[in-house]
């Protein structure tokens, strides 16, 4: 699928905010691609399409999650976590994406999961550190990204994990089994 076509697809789903943030997505997750040798036009592909149901209705979602059997732990957690499995369903449904590397990529990446592809991993991270994110600590993992993807993986889970419990937040378990991973297997570098 073209890029322009992709774009044209995805800017009809989001808000112009929104919509901004998915071309800077788009733009890093092309430039780590690069850097790290994976397929430029599935990151391209992936990061275009990784918002796709951020604005469906509540409901929807949870009926999908429900309907689909995706995992039903979701339901106790934010309701911002769905939109990523629930997208990855929709644009295979919906725009006819079949490549489960991409999917996969749109899938997790709102909670990461343990083992993480490195197209996942860069989609994972390209929506962490896109140039419009403005957060503490997003700069540090900004300056890590091109030097070592599992680390700057690794530190954007750690942030997102503290930043939930700073809020006195629920972490979702496949978070938290994320990070494991990356500790117990050496992916920290």
């Amino acid at each position: 699928m073209k890029q322009s076509k992709a774009l044209e697809l995805v800017k009809a789903q989001l808000t112009d905010r929104r919509y901004e943030h998915t071309v800077g997505v788009m733009e890093t997750a092309v430039q780590l691609a690069q850097t790290y040798g994976a397929d430029m036009k599935k990151a391209e592909l992936a990061a275009i399409f990784h918002d796709y149901a951020k604005f469906r209705p509540k409901e929807e979602m949870k009926q999908l999650l429900i309907e689909e059997q995706m995992d039903e732990r979701l339901l106790h957690f934010h309701h911002e976590l769905w939109h990523a499995p629930v997208g990855a369903f929709l644009v295979q449904k919906e725009v006819g994406i079949m490549d489960e590397e991409v999917l996969s990529a749109i899938r997790w990446h709102t909670t990461g999961r343990p083992g993480m592809t490195q197209l996942e991993k860069i989609i994972y991270l390209a929506d962490y550190i896109e140039p419009g994110r403005r957060f503490p600590g997003v700069d540090d993992v900004r300056a890590l990204a091109p030097l070592h993807l599992e680390k700057a993986v690794l530190a954007a889970v750690k942030n997102s994990i503290l930043f939930l419990i700073g809020k006195q937040q629920p972490v979702f378990p496949v978070t938290i089994d994320t990070y494991n991973d990356f500790i117990q297997n050496g992916d920290d570098g």
